[in-house]
C-alpha cells in the first residue's frame, strides 16, 4: 500500500477515495454533528442550521465532513508536491492526512474547526506562492480575506494571522504595505458583517467578536488517547529527522516553506487553549502540518520495514477501534 501511494498516478485519486471511505466508514454510518457554541464563529450557527434536523441532517453533515477531509487531503498533497517539500512527488501526504484524522472520532465530524481548517490550508497554499514574486498586493489581500472568513466560522482561527504575517516576513523582504493589506483583508469579512448587523439594528461588539478566554482543555486521559498520540508523534519525529538530514539538499524556498509548516504546527497546538472545549475537535487544525511530516516518514527511511510498520500499525489500530469496538478507555 505504501508503494502504491509513493507513485504519482492519476489512478491514486480513486484509490485514495476508496481508502478514505473504508477507514472512515463508521463515521459515515454513525454520524454526529458538533453543536454550535457561543465562543465559535459567527457563521457556523447558520451553516449548522442549514443542515436541517433529523437523521437526514446528520448524514448530510457526515458526508460533508468526509468531502472536506478528502478535499483537504488533496490540497495538502498539492502543496507538498508543488512546492517540493519532499524529494519525490507522491500521494503520501494525502494518505497520511486521511489516516491520522481517523485516530480521533472528533476529527471526522462536521465542526467549526474542520470548516476553518479548509480555508486555512487554502490561505497557506496561496502564501507559498508569494516567494520571489514582484507584486503580491492582490494576493496578500486575498490571503487575509480567506483567513477572515475562517475566523467568522471558528473565531480562534484568527490567531493564524500571526502565522501569515511571519510567513510573509520569511518569504519576502520586509514591506509594511503588504502586512497592512494582509490585516485589511482579514478585517474585511468582519466589516461587512458589522454593516449587516448595523442595518438590522443588532450592532454590538459582542455580536461581532465572540468572547475570548484561555484555559487548559479538560480532556480525560485514557489508553486509547495514549496510543493515538504514539501513532501521531512517532512518525512526526521520524519525518522531522529525515527532513533535517535533507535540508542541505533543499532549495532556499523549500527550507522557508518547511519553517512555515513548523510554525503552523506549533501555533495550531496552542489554539485548543483558546476558548477550550472538553473534546478534541479543535486539535484538527494541527493535522495538516502533521501530515506533511508524516509523508516524509513514509518516504525517506532506507529501511523499508519502518514505513510499513508505521502505516499498518496505525491502520490496524484505527480499524480495531472502529470495527472491532475494542473496550479501551
Amino acid at each position: 500500500m505504501i508503494g502504491l501511494f509513493k507513485q504519482k498516478s492519476p489512478a491514486n485519486l480513486v484509490v485514495l477515495l476508496i481508502f478514505g471511505v473504508l477507514i472512515k466508514m463508521p463515521y459515515l454510518l454513525h454520524p454526529q454533528v458538533v453543536q454550535a457554541a457561543p465562543t465559535d464563529g459567527l457563521l457556523y450557527p447558520s451553516m449548522h442550521a442549514a443542515l436541517g434536523n433529523g437523521n437526514g441532517a446528520l448524514y448530510t453533515g457526515a458526508l460533508t465532513a468526509f468531502l472536506l477531509l478528502y478535499g483537504q487531503a488533496m490540497m495538502i498533497n498539492y502543496a507538498v508536491n508543488e512546492h517540493r517539500l519532499t524529494a519525490k512527488h507522491s500521494f503520501l501526504p494525502a494518505m497520511a492526512y486521511l489516516l491520522i484524522t481517523s485516530l480521533m472520532p472528533e476529527w471526522n465530524y462536521f465542526s467549526p474547526p474542520l470548516l476553518a481548517s479548509t480555508l486555512i490550508i487554502w490561505a497557506i497554499l496561496r502564501l507559498f506562492r508569494v516567494y520571489n514574486v514582484a507584486s503580491i498586493k492582490s494576493t496578500v489581500f486575498n490571503i487575509g480575506l480567506i483567513l477572515g472568513l475562517s475566523a467568522l466560522i471558528y473565531f480562534p482561527a484568527a490567531a493564524f494571522l500571526l502565522l501569515l504575517l511571519l510567513g510573509i516576513l520569511i518569504l519576502r523582504p520586509f514591506r509594511v504595505n503588504e502586512l497592512v493589506l494582509l490585516a485589511l483583508g482579514a478585517i474585511t469579512p468582519f466589516y461587512f458583517f458589522a454593516v449587516y448587523l448595523f442595518l438590522s439594528d443588532r450592532l454590538t461588539v459582542a455580536n461581532i467578536f465572540p468572547s475570548i478566554y484561555f484555559d487548559v482543555p479538560n480532556v480525560q486521559q485514557s489508553l486509547r488517547l495514549a496510543i493515538a498520540a504514539v501513532f501521531l508523534v512517532l512518525p512526526f519525529i521520524i519525518g522531522a529527522f529525515h527532513i533535517q538530514n535533507h535540508l542541505r539538499k533543499m532549495l532556499i524556498q523549500v527550507r522557508k516553506n518547511w519553517s512555515i509548516v513548523l510554525i503552523w504546527l506549533l501555533l495550531a497546538l496552542l489554539i485548543p487553549f483558546v476558548n477550550s472545549r472538553d473534546d478534541w475537535h479543535n486539535w484538527v487544525l494541527a493535522m495538516p502540518a502533521f501530515a506533511a511530516f508524516h509523508a516524509a516518514a513514509y518516504l525517506y527511511p532506507t529501511k523499508k520495514w519502518v514505513p510499513l510498520l508505521l502505516f499498518w500499525g496505525t491502520v490496524a489500530w484505527v480499524l480495531a477501534l472502529q470495527y472491532g469496538n475494542m473496550p479501551i478507555r
